[in-house]
């Protein structure tokens, strides 16, 4: 039961990150972001939804894992990286969307692949499979950083 409630914990934090960085794009996106210059590989709109809400998923139950190994024994350390890069996941939505900034947006996202790229190693550290389900974030947020780039370049 007490592992149940873990896993439930772990899933909705990350999912509540989520929910927190719509609210700053929801509007946005059906203004803003319509209007702006994009790359020839914009993804469609649609797709942002599901593959965030995957993404969460994934992080949340890498986060159960790494907990049920007790952090590695390096609690403090893990809990500050998780919770920087959920933090500066945030940000980022607000920067790039409700302050309509794509240059404050890039510099955030750098920032938080950096963080996603420590807490990768530092999950595979502590456990291999929690490492490996980071790896999609972190390919996804590769991409959102040449995304924001390509569209700071174009709309400068």
């Amino acid at each position: 039961m007490k592992s149940l409630l873990k896993l439930f914990i772990s899933i909705s934090i990350p999912l509540i990150v989520g929910f927190i960085g719509s609210f700053f794009t929801s509007r946005s996106v059906k203004t803003w972001y319509l209007t702006i210059k994009k790359p020839f590989f914009n993804p469609p709109d649609w797709i942002f939804a599901p593959v965030w809400t995957l993404l969460f998923i994934l992080m949340g139950i890498a986060f159960f894992i790494v907990w049920t190994k007790n952090f590695g024994n390096r609690a403090c350390f893990i809990l500050t990286i998780y919770s920087a890069q959920l933090l500066l996941n945030i940000l980022w939505s607000f920067f790039f969307f409700k302050m309509k900034n794509p240059f404050l947006g890039l510099i955030d996202i750098i920032f938080l692949l950096i963080l996603i790229f420590v807490n990768v190693i530092a999950f595979l550290k502590i456990n291999t499979f929690a490492g490996v389900l980071l790896l999609p974030y972190f390919l996804w947020v590769s991409f959102a950083t040449i995304l924001n780039y390509s569209i700071f370049i174009l709309n400068r």
